[in-house]
Parts: C-alpha cells; sequence; structure tokens
C-alpha cells in the first residue's frame, strides 16, 4: 500500500442553513459528506434516549439524505465519510469492501515498539479478531475463530506528547472492530487513553488515536479524493 496523496483543496458545498452545533464538514457536493468528527461523539446512535446525539443524526440535520458507509469508535477522533442517498451509499461501501479506501491513523502508544525507524518502512500486525461476546464490547485475538485482521505500522516522525510513549502511523488493511486498539494492546503498546485495553494513564483525558488521512473514490465520478484532519494530540 502507497503513502496516501496530498489531499485536494476541497470546500464544502455552499448553505444558507446552519450547520448543527459540533458539526464539522469538510466536503459536501450532492454525493459525497467527509466530516470531522470529534472524540466522545457517537458515529451512529445508540441504545436508549441519552445516546441519539450523534455525528449521522447531526449531519442528516443539515443534509437529509446523508447515510452512514462507515464508523469511528466514539472515542476516536477524525475523518468519517458518508453517501448522499441510497446509490452513493452503495458505491463508496463498496469502494471499502473493496479496499479502494485509504485510510491512515495517528496514535499515542505505552512504550517504544521495536520496529522501523521513524519515517522509514512499515512493520505490520498480522492477528486474527473476534468480538468477545463475554465481555462485549472488547474484541479480542483469537487464532481458532478470529478473523483475519493487518495493521501496518510505523513510528511517525513527531514525538509523542508524553514521556515514555510512542506516536506512530496506522493504516489498517482490514476494518474489524477495535482493530487498531486490540493488535496494539496485543504486541504490548496499548494506546494511550484507552478505558477497555490500556491501563489508565491520568496525564490525558481521550483516547489518543486520530483518523488523520483518507483518499476515497468520488461516489459519482470514480476520481480519487484526499482529505486530512490536523492531529489534535
Amino acid at each position: 500500500m502507497n503513502d496516501l496523496a496530498t489531499p485536494q483543496a476541497a470546500s464544502p458545498q455552499a448553505t444558507t442553513a446552519p450547520v448543527p452545533p459540533g458539526l464539522r464538514v469538510l466536503f459536501a457536493d450532492d454525493h459525497l459528506l467527509v466530516l470531522d468528527k470529534p472524540a466522545g461523539l457517537l458515529a451512529v446512535p445508540g441504545r436508549g434516549e441519552d445516546k441519539q446525539d450523534c455525528l449521522s443524526a447531526r449531519a442528516q440535520a443539515q443534509y437529509p439524505d446523508a447515510l452512514i458507509v462507515h464508523r469511528l469508535d466514539m472515542a476516536t477522533s477524525g475523518l468519517v465519510v458518508m453517501g448522499r442517498g441510497i446509490e452513493a451509499q452503495r458505491r463508496l461501501s463498496l469502494a471499502f469492501e473493496q479496499r479502494r479506501v485509504h485510510k491512515r491513523y495517528v496514535a499515542v502508544v505505552e512504550g517504544v515498539p521495536s520496529g522501523p525507524a521513524p519515517g522509514e518502512d512499515w512493520a505490520t500486525i498480522d492477528l486474527p479478531l473476534i468480538i468477545d461476546w463475554l465481555a462485549r464490547p472488547r474484541s479480542k485475538v483469537d487464532h481458532g475463530i478470529g478473523k483475519p485482521s493487518l495493521t501496518r505500522w510505523r513510528v511517525a516522525a513527531d514525538a509523542a506528547p508524553l514521556p515514555g510513549c510512542t506516536r506512530l502511523d496506522l493504516e489498517p488493511v482490514t476494518g474489524r472492530s477495535h482493530q487498531l486498539r486490540v493488535h496494539l494492546q496485543a504486541i504490548g503498546h496499548p494506546i494511550v487513553g484507552d478505558p477497555l485495553y490500556a491501563p489508565p494513564n491520568p496525564a490525558v483525558d481521550r483516547l489518543l488515536l486520530h483518523a488523520q488521512a483518507l483518499t476515497v473514490p468520488h461516489p459519482h465520478s470514480g476520481e480519487p479524493m484526499a482529505f486530512a484532519s490536523p492531529c489534535p494530540f
């Protein structure tokens, strides 16, 4: 997998309607929405009245035809795409399924993983994952019945914001539930601030995982489009 292309200049579609609170629109046209989700906001509604506020609901208040294509964990921030209408959603979902969407994350992990030097080649984590039904919403490594799961990682050029930690660039080749979080825990370097897979760290108040870059084929034209979201930590 090649490095992601430099993001194109993409401006949100002009609109006179107010943008709902907490909705950051990076790009909007008649077929595609690209949003920047804050940490702590659900991507889709959960169970219960207190879990109805979410990114998709906020987007649909402004764009009623917006349909979810993929998700980020509530604790993860960064880029999310939505299709406008059933056909756009179908084409985007197919692009994800066929791995024509390239995603890159940045994370801060406990310790110093042994691997390529900063900015050099990528290392891989190839461990099968499955939902841990007895401890939901956790997932786990299971070599018997787990689904094939592959993550590429390398030490980032920028230093970590905390002592004894490392900033990593991450590329999930597959898209299993909690894949990055479980894979990094499995090699002994959980993501800092992870309430499910890492020890408590009083120095942070969030999971230090951010969906930083994404390249996706436009659902109407097929043109590759690249987007980026600055890392907030």
